[in-house]
């Protein structure tokens, strides 16, 4: 059967209004899948479990707003003794609007149903954390028909649909591979691509077996990248520093940018190799063949800011760089009285 498409115009969308994105926990946890992923045994069901005593009485979550709102938890590995004892570890008064259940139907075969039915009865509901994911998937990998990839976008998928429909936020505690990826530890998600493919938002939660610190990081479709420093103390996970993208390319700036900038505070001008800017700067901890790559990395971070322009071009055997100091827009080099310093070995 032939179904036209249903299309928007570019013109009516941006003149239609449409309600902002709801948050769980402010700029952390938006509405739609977030899949929470780490090893076994690390703290994933506790950090859950105040999580969802936290949004169900509009406490904070590290210091950021929460949206208070009735709370489904399916804690999928547990019992109702098993929850109790946790509960006595974390509240002495807990509140009638965070619910449990220790079981329910897979996905595909009565989840779908019973989390709706849910919704319909308790309406207020805007958090629901399944834990875990591999609880509430079939065993055998549903029909095996689109493969791997195809079966896990696809249970995502089903997920996300009663997310969008009815504007909640939907929490999958997942497992990561043993097998570690070090440039991207998002790949370490069990399963294929297809899962964080499918989800809305992403978190990887690492901790070292001995150790009681842990990082946890995002990355979203609504949130920006963040890396959260938290620590396991008496049962809860407390924040002990946060970082969003800009502090992390910050924090990847080498010192030696911040120490051009400093040696060019009382100069318009400099010329010279990165040999020779070394011996001015009566600099030993680089070497000069770093020079020029972190200049041409880190200018519009440290330098363009302060007024330093950079150029650089190769003469024969030697790269020369130049740096020009624009001081409130005086084009004129020496007009305050400092002389331009060139290297007096090199001529640009």
């Amino acid at each position: 059967m032939n179904y036209k498409l249903k299309t928007v115009d570019a013109e009516t969308l941006l003149s239609t209004p449409m309600s902002k994105t709801m948050f769980i926990v402010d700029s952390l946890i938006p509405q739609g899948v977030n899949v929470l992923s780490g090893a076994s045994k690390i703290g994933k069901s506790w950090l859950m479990l105040w999580l969802g005593l936290q949004v169900s009485q509009g406490l904070p979550v590290w210091g950021m707003k929460t949206q208070q709102c009735d709370v489904l938890y399916l804690s999928l590995e547990d019992t109702h003794r098993r929850i109790k004892d946790r509960l006595y570890n974390l509240t002495d008064d807990a509140p009638r609007n965070l619910h449990f259940a220790v079981m329910c139907g897979l996905i595909g075969n009565g989840l779908e149903e019973q989390i709706t039915d849910f919704l319909k009865e308790y309406p207020k509901t805007k958090l629901v954390i399944i834990d875990t994911l591999q609880k509430v998937r079939d065993s055998n990998g549903g029909t095996g028909k689109t493969g791997m990839y195809g079966n896990d976008y696809d249970d995502i998928s089903s997920i996300k649909r009663i997310a969008d429909e009815y504007s909640i936020a939907i929490i999958l505690v997942h497992h990561l591979r043993k097998l570690k990826d070090g440039d991207d530890p998002f790949n370490e998600v069990s399963g294929s691509t297809g899962i964080i493919g499918a989800a809305d938002t992403n978190f990887i939660l690492k901790r070292k077996r001995s150790d009681n610190t842990a990082t946890l990081l995002v990355s979203g479709r609504d949130v920006e990248y963040q890396e959260l420093t938290l620590q396991f103390n008496d049962l809860v996970w407390e924040l002990v520093e946060r970082k969003n993208s800009d502090d992390i390319h910050k924090a990847e700036i080498p010192d030696f940018l911040f120490r051009v900038a400093e040696f060019m505070k009382n100069r318009t001008e400099w010329v010279g190799t990165a040999t020779e800017l070394l011996v001015d700067m009566q600099e030993t901890e680089i070497t000069p063949n770093v020079v020029t790559k972190y200049l041409g990395q880190f200018t519009c971070d440290v330098l363009e800011p302060d007024g330093i322009e950079y150029r650089t071009k190769r003469t024969g055997k030697s790269r020369l760089i130049k740096f020009i100091t624009n001081d409130n827009g005086d084009e004129n080099d020496g007009a305050n009285g400092i002389k331009p310093h060139v290297s007096t070995n090199s001529h640009y």
